[in-house]
């Protein structure tokens, strides 16, 4: 956790990617790579939609929020992919269950997120 979903992109640039998008990502959220998951959805569109980067996690400030979009974009643009549509999806620390059980200590987050 957090989770970087990628839709409607090519696996292969995924894939490809995907380290820089965790560094960059784990830098401006000033958590740890390791906890950073990438992945790739699978959809089916009925009617068209735009290429997205879904960010689940945590809320922090908005100018966290603010400095993590601007920080995926520069890459996404970096390689053709400017018109992509980035959005957090904020969980609630008291609603995340790991093995059924809510979170009760995360250390990462800070206190003033």
């Amino acid at each position: 956790m957090p989770y970087l979903r990628f839709k409607g992109f090519d696996e292969e640039f995924v894939r490809q990617q995907a380290p820089l998008f965790v560094e960059e990502f784990s830098r401006a959220a000033a958590v740890p790579r390791e906890i950073v998951k990438v992945e790739l959805l699978s959809i089916t569109q009925i009617t068209p939609t735009p290429r997205s980067l879904e960010i689940y996690m945590f809320p922090r400030t908005q100018e966290k929020h603010d400095a993590i979009a601007a920080t995926l974009h520069a890459i996404l643009s970096r390689h053709g992919c400017g018109d992509v549509h980035i959005f957090f999806v904020l969980l609630a620390p008291s609603l995340y269950y790991k093995e059924g059980m809510p979170l009760q200590d995360i250390s990462w987050l800070p206190a003033s997120s």
